[in-house]
């Protein structure tokens, strides 16, 4: 693969962000939630993104307002290594 697949490749694969602030528009963005980001770069350059929100529409939020999501967030904590032998 080339740089020039890999950049559309990384371009064309769905965004996500975590809402950490929703107090201007409680009823449009959920705290904590996930939300997929539409590209813009004209949006990006003002330094905002493009959110499919809870209206299943896009618009523009201040990008402050997002976090990428966590890959090391867990719903449970870790097996033992005694569990882990156990199913072993």
């Amino acid at each position: 693969m080339n740089a020039r697949s890999v950049s559309h490749a990384q371009r064309s694969a769905p965004k996500f962000v975590v809402c950490i602030d929703n107090s201007e528009y409680p009823a449009s963005l959920e705290l904590h939630k996930i939300y997929r980001v539409i590209a813009d770069e004209a949006a990006a350059r003002e330094g905002d993104l493009r959110i499919i929100d809870e209206s299943g529409e896009d618009y523009l939020y201040p990008a402050e307002w997002f976090v990428p999501p966590s890959r090391r967030l867990r719903t449970s904590p870790p097996p033992s290594p005694r569990t882990r032998a156990a199913r072993g």
